[in-house]
């Protein structure tokens, strides 16, 4: 069989016998797959280390007749290291790697792949605060998924305004006269979703003022729709 070769990222690992792992690995072309890493709990395994967590790596294998193909090789290209280095950072990965995995179909697009690698990205740089990647990757999700929250218009189809208070629908992804957000909130979740990192949300201006409200929305929007 012809031996593919493609650029990945492990989404979950599952141990099987007695030093093999099957894995799940998001690529940049090819969808999600599942493979079978022969050895790779082994001490000499040279493909142990080209299927960690966090890590983006250069994948081959061949596909399988079923719904399991066979890793031959996996090489590092990076691995986020740092991210293990905080218990916060550390558990917001493993729920990032699992949101993504849920969401993604077998032939999930690239974006799914450049999501989750800005987001390992991020959450490996200290200096970008955990609420702002935690706001950016629930609206990006949202976006890629399809369900993005209406910012420009209000249920009755005029257009937000500033001195104006709002409250949202999550069912409808709109906001309609009379709540508690305020064009400010408003703001900050039009950039947040127009950015393709979050590394410029941690330099907002008074951004604690209205942050813990859109993180509240936006996850309140990521259980309505997507359910992870």
């Amino acid at each position: 069989m012809n031996q593919i070769v493609t650029k990945g990222i492990v989404l979950s690992r599952t141990e099987f016998g007695e030093a093999d792992r099957i894995i799940t690995v998001l690529t940049i072309d090819h969808g999600k797959i599942r493979l079978i890493a022969k050895g790779v709990r082994r001490i000499k395994s040279k493909s142990a280390g080209g299927i960690e967590l966090f890590s983006v790596s250069d994948i081959t294998y061949i596909p399988g007749r079923g719904e399991i193909g066979t890793l031959i090789s996996a090489r590092l290209i990076n691995h986020y290291s740092s991210i293990v280095h905080d218990i916060d950072r550390t558990m917001y990965g493993y729920e990032v790697l699992k949101n993504i995995n849920k969401v993604t179909e077998d032939l999930a697009g690239e974006e799914y792949f450049n999501l989750l690698n800005t987001a390992l990205a991020a959450i490996n740089d200290s200096s970008i605060r955990l609420e702002c990647i935690r706001l950016w990757f629930g609206l990006r999700l949202l976006n890629t998924t399809g369900h993005s929250p209406n910012l420009h218009t209000d249920r009755s189809g005029e257009n937000l305004v500033t001195g104006v208070k709002y409250d949202f629908n999550s069912e409808d992804m709109t906001f309609a006269v009379s709540g508690n957000y305020s064009s400010d909130h408003i703001k900050l979740l039009r950039l947040a979703i127009s950015l393709n990192t979050p590394k410029a949300l941690s330099s907002v201006k008074d951004i604690d003022l209205v942050l813990p409200d859109c993180l509240f929305l936006v996850q309140s929007m990521v259980a309505q729709h997507i359910r992870v």
